[in-house]
Parts: C-alpha cells; sequence; structure tokens
C-alpha cells in the first residue's frame, strides 16, 4: 500500500470516526440533560433559511462544528444553520476533506418526541494546497462518503464509503456503535445461506429491491404538486399502502432498512445446492425474501407562505418550495449516494439527484428515493 493511499484512507477514517463519536456524544448529552427547558422549545430566533431554530439545533450544530474542526482533517464546513461556510483557516487543523451536514434533521418535531437525526455528506478538495469554492459547489458524483445518525426509540448509524451500506446501532451501555447490518456481496451472502444458514439468518444486510409495496409523501400538499406528481400518486395510491413520519431522516431510515432481505433459512439447503446448483438454490432464496420498501417523494410544490422575515409589520408572500425544500448539499446528496448504494435510485423526476450542482450552498431541490422500478415510473410521468 502507498503513502499516499494510506493517508486517503486514514483521512476517510478520521472524518468518520469524528462524526461518529460527536454522534453519540450528542445523544448521550441529550439523555443526560437535567432540565427539560434546556432541550425543548424555540430559541427566538431564525437560521438561514428562515426557519424557527429549536435550542437544540444551536447545541447539535455547535458540537458538530467543534469536533470536526478539531480532527484536523477538514477545510471547508457547510452547516444548514450557518449563512456562510466555515474555512477553517489554521494550517495545523486544516485538512483535505468538507464535510457538509444538517446537525439536527427534524427538529421541528423534538417537542412531540418524533425520531431526529444528523444528515452528512463529504467531500474532498481537488487541490490540498489551494481549496476554494470549486471545492464546494459541485456534483453529488464527487461525494466520497456519507451518512446519518437516527435518534429515536434507539440510535442507528448509516454510513457509506461507495461499497455499499453498512448499519451500525449504538450500544448505550458502553457508548459505541455495534455493526448490525454489514454490507455483504450477493453472492458471498447466497452461499452464507446455503453453507450457514444460521448465521445467515441473523445477517440484516440493507439492499433496496427493484419494487416495492409502500409510498411515501406529504400528501396534505397534493393541490400544491406539479401534474406529473399528481398523476403519480394517483398512480400509486391504488395499489400501494400509504406511510409518512414527516421527518427526513425517519422516512429515509424505513425505505433503506426495510428492504433488507429477511431470511427464512429453512428453505435454503446444502441439499438443494448438491442436488441442483446454486442456481436453484439462489431462485428457492429469493422465494424465501420478505421485501417490505417504498417511495419516498419530496417534491418542489407551488406552496405559498405568509412570512414576515423582512418586514415586521406587512407581511408578504412568496413560493418556498417552487425548487424543491430540501437543501441539496447536506440533505439531497447524502441520502440520494446512500439510496444508490443500497440499489435503489435518487431523481427529481427530471434528472438523478447526483447529477445536479447547486448554485449556492443553501441551495434547493425535490427529490424521490427508492427503489429503482418506482422511480422509474415517476420519471416517465415527467417525460409524458
Amino acid at each position: 500500500m502507498s503513502s499516499t493511499y494510506g493517508d486517503e484512507i486514514r483521512g476517510k477514517r478520521m472524518v468518520f470516526e469524528t462524526e461518529v463519536h460527536t454522534c453519540v456524544s450528542f445523544y448521550l448529552l441529550f439523555h443526560t440533560f437535567s432540565h427539560i427547558q434546556l432541550r425543548l422549545g424555540l430559541t427566538g430566533s431564525s437560521n438561514v433559511q428562515g426557519e424557527d431554530v429549536k435550542k437544540l439545533d444551536v447545541l447539535a450544530n455547535d458540537i458538530f462544528k467543534n469536533a470536526l474542526v478539531a480532527s484536523g482533517k477538514c477545510c471547508f464546513l457547510v452547516s444548514e444553520e450557518d449563512e456562510r461556510v466555515m474555512v477553517i483557516e489554521d494550517p495545523s487543523f486544516r485538512g483535505k476533506y468538507i464535510v457538509t451536514f444538517d446537525p439536527l434533521d427534524g427538529s421541528s418535531n423534538i417537542d412531540c418526541g418524533v425520531s431526529i437525526g444528523t444528515i452528512f455528506g463529504i467531500f474532498k478538495v481537488h487541490d490540498d494546497h489551494a481549496p476554494g469554492s470549486k471545492d464546494i459547489i459541485r456534483s453529488g458524483r464527487d461525494l466520497v462518503a456519507a451518512g446519518y445518525c437516527m435518534y429515536g426509540s434507539y440510535v442507528e448509524l448509516i454510513v457509506s464509503v461507495g461499497t455499499g451500506l453498512h448499519g451500525f446501532t449504538l450500544d448505550p451501555a458502553i457508548g459505541e456503535f455495534i455493526l448490525t447490518h454489514p454490507s455483504v456481496p450477493m453472492m458471498s451472502f447466497y452461499l452464507l445461506c446455503i453453507f450457514f444458514p444460521k448465521l445467515a439468518h441473523s445477517t440484516k444486510q440493507i439492499r433496496i429491491p427493484s419494487r416495492g409495496k409502500i409510498y411515501s409523501i406529504n400528501e396534505g400538499n397534493y393541490k400544491y404538486f406539479d401534474e406529473p406528481t399528481k398523476k403519480y400518486v394517483d398512480s400509486v395510491k391504488t395499489k400501494y399502502s400509504a406511510r409518512y413520519v414527516g421527518s427526513m431522516v425517519a422516512d429515509v431510515h424505513r425505505t433503506v432498512l426495510y428492504g433488507e432481505m429477511i431470511v427464512f433459512y429453512t428453505t435454503v439447503d446444502v441439499k438443494t445446492f448438491l442436488e441442483h446448483g446454486l442456481g436453484q438454490a439462489v431462485d428457492n432464496f429469493h422465494e424465501s425474501l420478505m421485501i417490505f420498501i417504498c417511495i419516498f417523494g419530496y417534491p418542489a410544490d407551488s406552496k405559498v407562505i405568509l412570512s414576515t422575515t423582512f418586514v415586521d409589520i406587512v407581511p408578504y408572500l412568496f413560493p418556498r418550495s417552487k425548487n424543491g425544500k430540501l437543501r441539496i448539499l447536506y440533505e439531497v446528496f447524502p441520502m440520494a449516494y446512500l439510496v444508490e448504494q443500497a440499489g435503489g435510485r435518487a431523481s427529481t423526476g427530471k434528472q438523478d439527484a447526483l447529477d445536479i450542482t447547486p448554485r449556492h450552498i443553501h441551495d434547493r431541490s425535490g427529490v424521490w428515493l427508492g427503489s429503482a422500478d418506482d422511480v422509474a415510473d415517476l420519471e416517465a410521468f415527467y417525460r409524458a
């Protein structure tokens, strides 16, 4: 292994470890607050997005920025809560990675106890010695890693470095994440099912099948959807079940996790393999899968909201979701990357989500995430 390649691996590992340990620290801190008023409610201010800031938004943002700076592996940090890019000027703390993150996604749900989470994406600068804006405003295809951490009835971390999804569950007794959903190559998984069925039964691999049975979208905004979205929703509601949480991390987590393969190992054995070959064993294996997967949509819409952001007395109207509500760099890109790594697809309806190039760090877009065939069906309505 060359020195350069080794440094690359160590650099990615350090950034990931920082994110992981920070997620643990934030979760433990949140659950050990002695005063409820310190973690619930609003700060009385708004962030750069014009959204009301929760007290935990501020806390999470500070925790993640401090930890990432201290890692010594980052040069730029892009947070939902900050208007501008945070530039790490000190050479002794400056690295070659850019981390884009939403420190606390779904924070409007804090006070009612719905699952919330942290989303992050990691880019690498083109030139270590001359990092600039071109390293930040770029296509999602340039991501080198991404992940999210969901804080709910339990804490789960889903990450990828381009080799499939890996799922870790926090064991609060030791304060560490345990690998519970390894990324296993499909052929290896088939052989595992045949020769070590009991072990395969306990192995939960995160893979999204080509088609599902559930759709997830906020139908309360139906009248604001464009025509292709309305037609698609009308078509799927006649054949699919609906599930919608209203917290992106929770909705996406259900989408990727319910695509995992749950094997009834008693239907696959060595005898089938020896008598009929691997093909028959694999066919039997596929018949034993239980698949519950969905397509999750957060499309652009024409919804108009009332705002007094710039005028204290005279309110005005503006279309908040014209291009979509989700921020591209730290919501759309990381989630699209993870879904594609799980075998699914991510699209705006008109193009692959990872092919977008944002205009600025807080640029927005709509997105559809989920099973490849379901997303293709949605795109067909846009082409019609």
